[in-house]
């Protein structure tokens, strides 16, 4: 007769531990997450919004601000959960998704602000004078986050065993939905006059 495995092995379920390298990017990408949110939130208790052109719009500016806190916040658990024991295939399944979420969201942050960054410098669109040291660290360190959660997202779905369906949400459908929220939210807020009409 076989033995029971032994309660933390049933807990664990299809999971397999990363290696010290992927460990250290899964800490890393959290807490690059909580400093963002920290942010965020640094930026209502010294009420940002209060003051300048926009200052009618304070609430709305605090909805969205709060919004992206959560999602901020979202990506951290979603970075941990990748390197740390946890129960059941469906979780997997959902973490996995998230990370490839979490992975293009930021590849295509990325992308969008170097096209921005390229057409300013030919004079196309904007002020070229806004490019400055501040905005492309912003940038790079925004690259190194797309880049921790592609190396959490393939260690993940391979450690894991997941396929195509979490990629493929993840790559092409989060991308989509988040894209529609932040445009969905901020259309709502205008319409019920707590941010400006484009």
């Amino acid at each position: 007769m076989t033995a029971a495995p032994p309660p933390h092995a049933r807990l664990q379920g299809p999971f397999e531990r990363p290696g010290r390298f992927v460990t250290a990017v899964g800490v890393l990408v959290a807490l690059w997450c909580v400093a963002f949110a920290a942010v965020s939130v640094w930026l209502e208790l010294t009420e940002h919004f209060a003051s300048g052109e926009y200052a009618d719009f304070v609430a709305g500016f605090s909805v969205m601000n709060w919004f992206v806190t959560a999602i901020k916040l979202a990506g951290a658990v979603v970075a941990l959960l990748a390197v740390v024991p946890h129960p059941g295939v469906l979780v997997s399944r959902v973490v996995g998704t998230l990370l490839w979420a979490g992975f293009a969201t930021l590849t295509i942050y990325v992308a969008g602000s170097v096209l921005q960054g390229v057409l300013m410098m030919a004079g196309v669109a904007g002020d070229a004078g806004a490019i400055n040291a501040t905005a492309i660290a912003y940038v790079i360190l925004f690259m190194f986050a797309a880049v921790g959660f592609g190396v959490l997202a393939v260690s993940y779905a391979r450690r894991t065993a997941l396929g195509k369906p979490e990629f493929l949400i993840g790559v092409v459908g989060a991308p989509i939905i988040l894209g529609g929220v932040l445009v969905l939210v901020p259309t709502l807020l205008a319409m019920i006059g707590l941010l400006p009409s484009v």
